[in-house]
């Protein structure tokens, strides 16, 4: 019985900085465009991330587990989804329309559930604990100025009642609390002092009774503040005004608030540092003072004052994250960490420094900073987290990928002098395209695999050889992972293809095609990975390339320093490793070693020959003078023959005969056109117009007796190469539930009495069929992938590996328009 299994998925995080989130045993859920997918980051062997849920029709904004078995998520059309783990096979068991806009931020504790929308509203959401009853509304505030970016919750000091924290586009962080036997918040106060959006909040819990409870707030005016909620002691002033503990009169609190320190203009026109102390008071009874009641219980009362503490500044930009670092013994110090745009993560900790201020104002420093200096990297940092209990610190970038950090001791930190001595190194983390992905190809001999995207990237992805961890175990297994962006460029990517090991050709959209050769430190990595042992005659390649400021073409670099310039100081022991995502579009660029024009508009479609002499390329076209297919000699970049004529419109896609005696090309027009080797160039020798739709995608057999012509007609149509003297004749026509999209067969070993096709579909479904090697007109449907294991869009490119040896599974790579690359191990039934 036909089957397959996932092998490796390459996808991006998406730009909300509530897009992830961990448990303490180091399970990550990512936001990845409409998919939600786990990276389990305690994996000894680092295999990225191992599953991907569909289900969302918008981009998924945030994700929080609600336990250890349940997943929230949310997504810009204002969809809350539940997902209930079930043995790792994710299945959404509730989903319902919380907000009609875009959902910013989502916030968890105990009973409430809370969601923040872009229609200026946060609602309140009774959980259930049963799982077939989602949540339910029980509050819905609306934010008279501004919208919600960032919602925490926690408990208040020494009693059961919820405060909760509201970030806003107002500059204000503002304070709701409701009491234990209450459903509903009431508005507390509102805590200035910030100059920009505020964008992140996170509660430090307190770790014993009468310690304060800390809120810090991140903006974007690139500072942090920390306040300080704490039971307010107010008897002796009570006392001095005559009054009882029985309760507080309304001109005593205007009395007292009169007497605090305002935020004010200073006087060089800034705004002064406020120490207002704002007071959240025992019942609610009052909701027009200044000081409103918090209902501990029915029958006691209790004031709790907000104030503010710290003013971490560190950043050159806005903070993006908050999280407190989990605390495994209640002696730890505390350790906030934080993320920025200036592509900086910073760990802060108390100093052990005596000041002497006599306000009880902790000073806060930064022990620990990673990421890049000065900001260079595009848009920085859009969220952190704490991974595998604060052993690991995480971010993802702007651009998707992540960034790891782990620490070298396990030990409990129990003061702030063992926090500076802590050793942190990075490690790798998983990378993908941020764009729809365009085109993938195999290497000639299957060891890696290329990527091309809308992103401007193309990427080369292989399987590292991990040796097992456990002792007498000397098992090797092959982990994939991104191990070079050979291509930056200014145009978005489109398609590109192997010449051989070590040299590549892509389009973009431009009128160009590249030509892109290996760099020396590209096979040192491939070589001391395990992935392939390639001759090249290393000592004769640039060590590595770089592109020069306002260019678009990667150039050699042979000069030291140039090279120290580029690659920081060259660090020998990155080539026994794979790349870290803040290296890749830095240090493994491919130099270009040659151009190729020929085209009057932007390029859309790319083949290379089997025998590697030839590639063929075609461009946008609206007149059959530009819908040609071009066909070039690799050894001197000169045109082989004259352009193959014969299409109205757009060329989508190219694919030589195994034997490359024939060029296959299908078109916009609905039309297959067949190109014969004669002399020096093709000649045209068939067409036909069957297809009632656009052709999206054409492959042939390996035999090449057959080939195959995908459309949007919902329909595969299989080919056979006609008697002596007849024609190209259809001898049988799939029909498909969806729009096909993409096409390949597999490369069947000789001894096989049967053929595979795989066909790609606009639902991104993948459904493999199987017929008789010798009767190509009965076609079986063997095996239905779903969008749990392929894609949840339209596919854009299939592609099988090439056989290695004697292996009796099928690796088959795909990617497509939600901007995900995946391999999957296949096994095709016996016959």
């Amino acid at each position: 019985m036909s089957g397959a299994t996932h092998l490796y998925a390459s996808l991006a995080t998406n730009r909300y900085p509530q897009a992830a989130d961990c448990t303490a045993n180091g399970l990550l859920a990512i936001a990845s465009g409409k998919l939600v997918a786990m990276w389990n980051t305690a994996d000894s062997l680092d295999r990225g991330v191992y599953a991907t849920f569909p289900g969302h029709e918008g981009l998924v904004t945030c994700v929080k587990f609600l336990d250890k078995a349940v997943l929230a998520s949310a997504d810009d059309k204002g969809l809350l989804k539940l997902w209930n783990d079930n043995k790792h096979d994710q299945q959404a068991c509730t989903e319902l329309l919380a907000h009609k806009h875009g959902i910013s931020a989502l916030g968890l504790h105990g009973r409430f559930l809370v969601t923040g929308a872009s229609d200026a509203t946060v609602k309140i959401w009774a959980t259930s604990t049963d799982q077939h009853h989602g949540p339910k509304e029980v509050q819905s505030i609306a934010l008279k100025k501004g919208y919600p970016l960032s919602v925490a919750l926690e408990t208040l000091p020494g009693t059961k009642s919820t405060i909760l924290a509201i970030g806003c586009t107002d500059r204000n962080v503002h304070i709701w609390t409701c009491a234990e036997s209450a459903d509903t918040f009431v508005f507390a106060a509102s805590l200035p002092g910030h100059e920009d959006w505020v964008k992140c909040l996170a509660f430090k819990p307190t770790d014993q009774e009468g310690d304060a409870l800390v809120l810090a707030s991140g903006s974007q005016d690139a500072t942090i503040r920390l306040w300080n909620i704490e039971p307010f002691t107010h008897s002796s002033t009570l006392a001095a005004t005559g009054s009882t503990s029985d309760g507080v009169e309304d001109d005593l609190l205007d009395a007292f608030e009169a007497s605090l320190v305002n935020l004010e203009d200073s006087e060089d026109g800034g705004r002064s540092i406020s120490l207002k102390r704002h007071i959240l008071t025992s019942t609610f009874e009052s909701t027009v003072h200044k000081y409103h009641r918090l209902k501990s219980s029915a029958n006691s009362s209790q004031l709790f004052s907000v104030t503010f503490d710290a003013l971490l500044v560190g950043h050159e930009a806005g903070v993006s994250s908050l999280l407190w670092r989990p605390r495994i013994a209640s002696g730890d110090v505390h350790t906030l960490l934080s993320t920025s745009t200036d592509s900086s993560l910073i760990l802060w900790s108390p100093s052990t420094v005596i000041t002497s201020t006599t306000d009880g104002t902790t000073l806060w420093i930064n022990r620990q900073r990673f990421g890049d200096v000065g900001g260079q990297r595009l848009g920085g940092f859009v969220g952190g987290l704490w991974g595998r209990n604060g052993q690991d610190a995480m971010a993802w970038g702007w651009n998707g990928g992540w960034r790891r950090w782990r620490c070298g001791s396990s030990d409990h930190i129990l003061d702030a002098g063992t926090a500076a001595l802590e050793e942190w190194s990075e490690i790798g983390a998983i990378t993908g395209h941020r764009a729809p992905v365009k085109s993938l190809a195999w290497s000639p001999q299957g060891e890696y695999l290329i990527s091309a995207s809308l992103d401007q990237t193309t990427r080369i992805h292989g399987a590292i050889q991990h040796q097992s961890t456990c002792e007498g175990d000397n098992t090797v297994t092959p982990v994939w992972h991104e191990i070079a962006r050979p291509q930056v460029h200014g145009y978005d990517l489109i398609g590109a293809g192997f010449l051989d090991p070590l040299r590549f050709v892509s389009i973009a959209d431009e009128k160009v095609v590249r030509v892109f050769s290996a760099p020396r430190e590209f096979v040192e990595v491939v070589g001391n990975l395990g992935i392939a042992q390639l001759d090249s005659g290393e000592e004769a390649r640039p060590r590595a390339a770089a592109v020069p400021p306002l260019g678009l073409s990667n150039k050699a670099l042979t000069d030291t320093s140039a090279i120290a310039e580029v690659n920081s100081a060259f660090d020998a022991a990155r080539t026994q490793r794979w790349p870290f995502e803040g290296e890749l579009a830095a240090v493994t660029l491919w130099p270009e070693i040659e151009k190729v024009f020929g085209h009057g508009y932007e390029s859309i479609a790319l083949a290379v020959s089997n025998n590697k002499q030839y590639i063929a390329t075609a461009c946008k076209a609206t007149t059959a003078e530009h819908a040609v297919v071009r066909v070039y000699d690799t050894a001197t970049w000169q045109p082989f023959g004259q352009p193959l004529a014969g299409h109205n419109l757009t060329v989508t896609q190219v694919a030589f005969s195994p034997d490359d005696t024939f060029v296959l090309s299908v078109s916009r027009d609905r039309t297959w056109r067949l190109f014969e080797k004669s002399g020096d160039g093709y000649v045209p020798v068939a067409a036909d117009k069957s297809h009632g739709r656009i052709i999206w995608d054409c492959a042939w057999a390996s035999e090449g007796d057959v080939f195959a012509t995908a459309s949007r007609d919902k329909t595969v149509k299989i080919w056979r190469r006609p008697e002596e003297g007849q024609k190209w004749t259809s001898v049988t026509t799939i029909q498909v539930g969806a729009a096909a999209t993409a096409v390949a067969f597999a490369p069947d070993a000789p001894d096989r009495r049967k053929r595979s096709l795989a066909i790609g579909l606009e639902s991104g479904e993948i459904l493999l069929y199987s017929s008789p090697r010798d009767d190509c007109s009965q076609w079986t449907k063997t095996l239905t992938i779903n969008r749990h294991l392929a894609h949840i869009d339209h596919i854009h490119r299939l592609a099988w590996r090439p056989r290695i040896g004697e292996e009796c599974a099928h690796t088959l790579a795909s990617c497509g328009e939600d901007g995900t690359l995946k391999l999957l191990t296949v096994h095709i039934a016996a016959e």
